[in-house]
């Protein structure tokens, strides 16, 4: 077991888990869900405290699309774009979205505070199109329950 000095926070959370090389997904959940992302010395810390290497850990932190190398905004909207939603005007409204916050799915907005990214179901099919906002469910959206959904969300955060 490596112990790398510049990554002694992250180190100090993966701790609690068994020093396991199949644990290397379970490792970046829990830096994921203590410093919002995992950054380089969270690969780090996975790598020295499983003994594998780098190169395995980035290629688990890549593949999974729900873990984050780059801090969360404040504001995260996940866009259903699966076919009920589809059906139920989700195009039209990613199109008011680029429009309206000149964003599209899987960018953010110029100052970095809403992020928009596609979701494949939010479970949500007879109230499509559906948005999650924060993790806040929102059915029928159009652009302006959008648009209100998101500055509340930006209110809570302030």
């Amino acid at each position: 077991m490596h112990r790398p000095e510049a990554s002694e926070p992250a180190f100090q959370v993966l701790e609690a888990l068994p020093a396991e090389e199949r644990l290397i997904l379970p490792c970046l959940q829990r830096l994921q869900r203590v410093f919002g992302f995992v950054d380089d010395g969270g690969v780090e810390a996975t790598a020295g405290f499983l003994n594998v290497s780098r190169a395995e850990v980035v290629g688990v932190l890549t593949y999974y699309h729900d873990l984050r190398t780059t801090p969360p905004p404040a504001v995260a909207v996940q866009v259903c774009v699966a076919e009920a939603c589809q059906a139920q005007g989700s195009r039209l409204l990613v199109g008011e979205i680029e429009r309206e916050f000149a964003a599209t799915l899987g960018e953010r907005t110029a100052d970095g505070a809403v992020e928009f990214s596609k979701a494949y179901c939010l479970g949500n099919c007879a109230l499509g199109p559906a948005v999650m906002v924060n993790g806040r469910l929102v059915g029928r959206t159009d652009i302006a329950r959008l648009t209100a959904a998101v500055a509340g969300a930006q209110e809570v955060r302030s």
